[in-house]
C-alpha cells in the first residue's frame, strides 16, 4: 500500500481501528471486507476506507456549507461534528435529530440542507428518512454491520469507536477546507485529531 497517497499515514489509521469492524456482515458491505479475524471482527479496506473519504470530501465541498447536514446520534462522534460544524460553518445535529425539519417548512427550526453525512444510518435513520423524502444525496458511514440501501455513498469505517470517528471527522474538515481554498494544499489545520475526538 503506497504510503504517500494516503490521506493520513498508514499506522494513523490503523491506531485509530478505523478498520476494524463487527462480527456481524451484511451482504451491503461485503465488497469493503478485507478479511475477517480469528475472533471473528471483520476487518475493512483501508484502501476503499481512505478512498471513499476522499471522495466524500470532493463530493461535499462541491456544496456551500450552509447547504450541508451533517448528523450524528452516536456520542462518540459529537465533538468531531460539532468542531467539523464550526470549523467549516456546515449545519450539525449532533445527538438527538428532530424528525420533520426537513420536511415540514411550519416547523421554526425548518432547514433545507442539499446534502447530508450520517455516522451510522440505524441511530440516524430519521434524517435518511427526511432526506430520502426531500431527495437529497446522502452520504453515511457504514460499518460491517450496515445496510446500505438508500445511501448516495457509502464509507466503509468503524462508526461506533470514539478514535476512528474523531479521526474521519478530522481528514474530513482538513479535504474540505483544502478543497475549498480556505487552507492551501500543503498546509495542515492547527486543530489536532484529538481535537475531534471523544474524551
Amino acid at each position: 500500500m503506497a504510503e504517500q497517497k494516503l490521506l493520513v499515514p498508514q499506522d494513523t489509521y490503523l491506531k485509530s481501528g478505523i478498520h476494524i469492524g463487527t462480527k456481524f456482515r451484511t451482504k451491503y458491505m461485503n465488497q469493503f471486507i478485507y478479511k475477517t479475524r480469528p475472533d471473528g471482527l471483520s476487518v475493512l479496506n483501508l484502501q476503499k476506507i481512505d478512498e471513499r473519504i476522499k471522495i466524500a470530501s470532493q463530493f461535499l465541498s462541491q456544496y456551500d456549507a450552509k447547504d450541508i447536514l451533517i448528523v450524528s446520534r452516536r456520542e462518540n462522534g459529537w465533538k468531531g461534528v460539532a468542531l467539523f460544524g464550526k470549523l467549516t460553518g456546515a449545519k450539525v445535529f449532533a445527538g438527538r435529530y428532530p424528525p420533520g425539519i426537513m420536511t415540514n417548512p411550519e416547523l421554526e427550526n425548518f432547514i433545507e440542507p442539499k446534502i447530508i453525512l450520517v455516522t451510522d444510518l440505524w441511530p440516524d435513520k430519521n434524517a435518511v428518512y427526511d432526506a430520502l423524502k426531500v431527495g437529497i444525496p446522502v452520504i453515511a458511514l457504514c460499518d460491517t454491520n450496515n445496510q446500505s440501501n438508500n445511501v448516495d455513498l457509502v464509507v466503509p469505517s468503524n462508526n461506533k469507536g470514539k478514535k476512528s470517528l474523531g479521526l474521519f471527522f478530522y481528514i474530513l474538515t482538513r479535504e474540505f477546507l483544502k478543497s475549498k481554498g480556505i487552507i492551501s494544499k500543503d498546509e495542515d489545520m492547527k486543530e489536532k485529531i484529538e481535537d475531534f475526538t471523544e474524551e
